[in-house]
């Protein structure tokens, strides 16, 4: 017999990632989380390690103020090229993300940490996911975007889910991935936590790392 849903906790402002976990029809609260990002990923490590360390240090940012609550913190990299590419500055730094990916494949990896703190200690856990997107080279279309002001707040300069679908020439994976939240994986964590065990891996996701920060 299948346990119940445990409480949740979205440690993420995102509306987009809010939207996107409320199709999983699981309840939860939102509350940001306090962590200061940095101001880009380290080229030194890893796309995936980078991508869950951060789940990981925004989900526990929350997590310790609320004892014995599942906290679901999420963060998204864009890989191209050996760059790691976060969240734009500003206007030329958004043209540059953008100008990398043109006419070339990249990688958009996000990292999902389910984390709980308890007097007994600490349970979490963290995995990936991956989707492989190749972007247009289109000036036209690039210089209207980036005129859109669509780009701020979006790691790799782009939101495929509003006007940015028009620099995707093609996608392969998981489309809410590349939005913000992998629900692939996050459904196949939040079962987990019920008792709903899959023997299988969990769609999309290429590494989990139960009780540490890879």
């Amino acid at each position: 017999m299948a346990c119940a849903a445990p409480p949740l906790i979205l440690a993420s402002a995102s509306p987009r990632r809010s939207e996107l976990l409320a199709t999983l029809n699981v309840p939860f609260l939102v509350r940001a989380s306090p962590l200061a990002e940095p101001d880009g990923p380290s080229a030194s490590v890893p796309p995936a390690a980078w991508a869950m360390a951060m789940a990981y240090f925004k989900a526990r940012a929350v997590a310790e103020h609320a004892p014995d609550v599942w906290t679901l913190g999420a963060d998204t990299v864009v890989a191209c090229t050996g760059y790691l590419l976060g969240k734009p500055r500003d206007a030329p730094d958004a043209e540059r993300m953008l100008r990398l990916q043109m006419g070339r494949e990249s990688e958009v990896i996000t990292g999902v940490c389910l984390v709980r703190c308890r007097k007994t200690g600490e349970e979490r856990q963290i995995a990936a996911a991956r989707s492989v997107v190749h972007m247009r080279h289109d000036e036209q279309v690039l210089r209207d975007y980036l005129a859109s002001g669509d780009w701020a707040g979006k790691a790799g300069a782009y939101g495929i889910q509003n006007v940015g679908d028009v620099l995707v020439e093609r996608l392969t994976g998981s489309f809410s991935n590349v939005v913000g939240l992998p629900l692939e994986l996050t459904r196949t964590m939040l079962d987990r936590l019920a008792g709903r065990t899959d023997p299988e891996p969990p769609p999309q996701s290429f590494r989990t790392c139960p009780g540490r920060v890879c």
